[in-house]
């Protein structure tokens, strides 16, 4: 029942995931962080298979900062988007293929620009706009795709994001509950409230 959101505006990338770990009708956790922060404009929201979520994620945090360290030069968003699917790419044809979708999200401050990608657990990357996985994505597409806008501010851009989680929160079967924000711009990364 992961839930996860992403949307560009102007200047900015937010990106939202649920705080459930829950397996089958049990919930094991209600404030688990499914937001990577991989580079100081970089950030990465992970659903999937337990196991493999956390470790993946861990995996390509640990190796977007050695790159950094080898190179004294963080990796660009398309960068990171290409280098991320080749390794679920590379996973699909061994044994541990990685059973993870990911919403990447960065600011690429050579150009000046929001970058978000869709990768999914077949490798597939696509760049977008807004994006969502996991159930919450049945609802809340039709949302982003009405509501969204490129040239949006960050404070209407919350508020589509706000739509979207009280689209889910009230109409799937079982209410994510909280929901952890992170938003990606020139500055950096911040958490905000919704």
């Amino acid at each position: 029942m992961e839930t996860s959101f992403a949307l560009t505006g102007k200047g900015y990338v937010i990106v939202a995931a649920d705080t459930t770990a829950a397996r089958s009708i049990v919930k094991m956790q209600i404030d688990q962080d499914k937001i990577k922060e991989l580079s100081p404009h970089l950030l990465m929201a992970y659903s999937g298979e337990p196991g493999d979520t956390i470790q993946f994620a861990e995996y390509v945090e640990r190796n977007i900062r050695l790159y950094q360290i080898r190179n004294l030069y963080p990796l660009r968003p398309a960068a990171a988007a290409s280098w991320i699917r080749r390794s679920i790419a590379e996973s699909l044809r061994s044994r541990n293929a990685y059973s993870v979708n990911l919403l990447l999200g960065g600011y690429d401050t050579s150009t000046h620009t929001p970058n978000l990608y869709w990768i999914d657990y077949m490798g597939t990357v696509v760049e977008v706009p807004f994006a969502a996985h996991g159930y919450g994505s049945y609802f809340a597409l039709s949302l982003l795709d009405r509501y969204h806008d490129p040239e949006a501010s960050l404070e209407e851009g919350l508020a589509t994001l706000k739509r979207c989680i009280n689209e889910v929160s009230k109409r799937l079967v079982v209410d994510p509950g909280k929901y952890k924000v992170k938003v990606v711009d020139k500055d950096g990364i911040r958490e905000v409230e919704i």
